[in-house]
């Protein structure tokens, strides 16, 4: 399964969400985005259960605000 994380960040922290988020298992790709969210990821995993878990990894990453997964089947 593959989905997209949308992230925004706390103003001044985006170059650490960046370098935290490429830690984060499952995610295969990071990059930043300019308008209403400050960092794009995109994850792969075995199960629904997997992308699950890595979006409450990264939205509980420091500096982070909030997040919106989307789930591609």
């Amino acid at each position: 399964m593959q989905a997209c994380i949308l992230v925004r960040a706390s103003p001044g922290k985006v170059r650490n969400v960046l370098n935290n988020v490429k830690k984060v298992e499952n995610v295969v790709k990071v990059f930043p985005v300019y308008g209403r969210y400050d960092v794009v990821v995109f994850v792969e995993a075995p199960n629904l259960e997997s992308i699950i878990g890595t979006s409450e990894k990264v939205n509980a990453l420091k500096g982070v605000k909030s997040t919106e997964t989307l789930i591609e089947g």
